[in-house]
């Protein structure tokens, strides 16, 4: 059956099934974008959609920001681009130093590439190089990316290693701690305990320590649930790194610049500073652009071409990127999702109270993971009824996916309005009503992860 509403979008997508593979994009709904400013979509039918999503958090600033067009449009008028794997320009050379710059720790240096998927490929050749080790350690239910290394990294979802195996070796993967699933009588200080003696049973059966080059962690899992670690939790596997000679490195990717209302999630933590820090998304408003910040000794571990890109550094890339840092700054949206973050938060605790499938409320900043159960008791995920929630909100005009398939992922550009916030979750909420009473009817197909 044809939605009357989108019937433009409809044909365009049965079109384009016939020509792009399955593999390259995840189901929710038929939604073709037209344009787009701050954080509301239009789609090709004339539709209007309040935004949560930030293009998968790669949209901070939000989208077509005045600035960011008119730093792309004046780059692109003097050089479109000339590869930085042989030779200089100067939005590049700017980047690098201001990125050093911000990034937690002294002394730093920058590499270029094009994703957050080979930022995290060169965390592992730099922690490889620096070190002399070959292991890497990374986590449960972590996303780094799709290339061989970065997906092997990953643990999110099985589709992301079936059928493609062997995989890259020396990668060992360990639980991300889970607060809301505690133990009965669980502290926080319990918690972390408990996933600290699983973080290093590997370390006392088969993996050594000083074969180890890395751990690398998500401060904030993004598409494991937008979950914070412990920080106790955090802190002792800092310490056991420093204590072994491995390096501790964090993905920034999806929980960076801005989003948390800190300029990285990590700065979340007092006494933890990365020795190498992977960045990308929002780097750039999306262009495609992906940076790793690390201490100066380790990125001078290797030497070229050990990691260039003929596109890496693009100067319109890279212009924008200058441009997103001062749209962060000058419009203090780091402050600003703070704010608003709480403020959400204090609504979906509402919320919570007249939707009992709302069972974890998670926010840090305008970053938040909403988590659908059948109860509260059980704690049992239900994939379903998160369907038909975001299914019900797209159709009234609110863009909100799911993670794990039952956990509402709300991600939008911080620089939304308090009355756009308004709407959304007004529409939410009567999204959960309409997915309670069964008046959502789902598309045919797997919905999300």
């Amino acid at each position: 059956m044809v939605d009357a509403k989108h019937q433009m979008g409809q044909r365009l997508v049965q079109r384009e099934n016939h020509f792009l593979a399955s593999a390259a994009r995840i189901n929710y709904y038929d939604l073709v974008i037209d344009h787009a400013q701050g954080a509301i979509l239009t789609d090709v039918d004339g539709n209007d959609y309040i935004d949560l999503l930030a293009s998968a958090s790669a949209v901070n600033v939000g989208h077509t920001h005045p600035k960011v067009v008119r730093a792309i449009q004046q780059q692109a008028e003097k050089l479109i681009h000339y590869t930085p794997s042989y030779f200089h320009h100067q939005p590049e050379q700017q980047l690098a130093e201001r990125l050093a710059a911000l990034a937690p720790g002294d002394d730093r240096e920058v590499v270029f590439g094009n994703s957050g998927s080979d930022a995290n490929e060169a965390i592992i050749k730099f922690a490889r190089a620096y070190t002399g080790r070959q292991y890497i350690v990374s986590y449960m239910d972590a996303y780094h990316g799709s290339t061989y290394g970065a997906m092997t990294l990953s643990g999110v979802s099985l589709n992301m290693t079936r059928k493609m195996g062997p995989l890259l070796p020396g990668v060992i993967h360990v639980p991300y701690p889970d607060l809301y699933r505690r133990l009965p009588h669980e502290s926080e200080h319990a918690v972390s305990m408990r996933y600290f003696s699983a973080f290093k049973a590997p370390f006392e059966s088969y993996l050594p320590a000083d074969e180890t080059a890395a751990v690398l962690i998500e401060p904030i899992q993004g598409d494991g649930g937008i979950r914070q670690a412990p920080a106790e939790y955090l802190q002792l596997v800092y310490n056991f790194c420093h204590a072994h000679g491995i390096l501790f490195a964090v993905d920034e990717v999806n929980q960076g610049m801005g989003r948390t209302g800190k300029m990285w999630s990590v700065e979340r933590f007092e006494h933890v500073i990365p020795d190498l820090m992977s960045v990308g998304k929002s780097l750039a408003s999306g262009m495609p652009l992906s940076a790793v910040i690390g201490r100066r000794d380790i990125m001078e571990s290797l030497a070229a071409p050990a990691h260039t890109f003929t596109t890496g550094a693009n100067p319109i890339c890279c212009a924008a990127s200058l441009a997103t840092l001062d749209v962060l700054n000058t419009e203090q949206l780091l402050a600003k999702s703070l704010a608003d973050g709480d403020y959400v938060r204090r609504q979906f605790l509402k919320l919570q109270q007249r939707h009992p499938k709302i069972g974890d409320v998670r926010m840090y900043g305008l970053d938040g993971g909403i988590e659908i159960v059948k109860d509260a008791v059980s704690k049992t995920p239900d994939p379903e009824f998160a369907s038909r929630v975001i299914y019900a909100a797209f159709q009234h005009g609110v863009v909100i996916i799911t993670l794990k398939g039952n956990i509402l992922r709300f991600q939008p550009p911080l620089v939304i309005t308090r009355a756009q916030l308004d709407t959304a979750l007004t529409v939410l909420d009567a999204a959960f009503t309409a997915a309670k009473n069964d008046d959502v009817t789902l598309p045919a197909g797997k919905i999300g992860w």
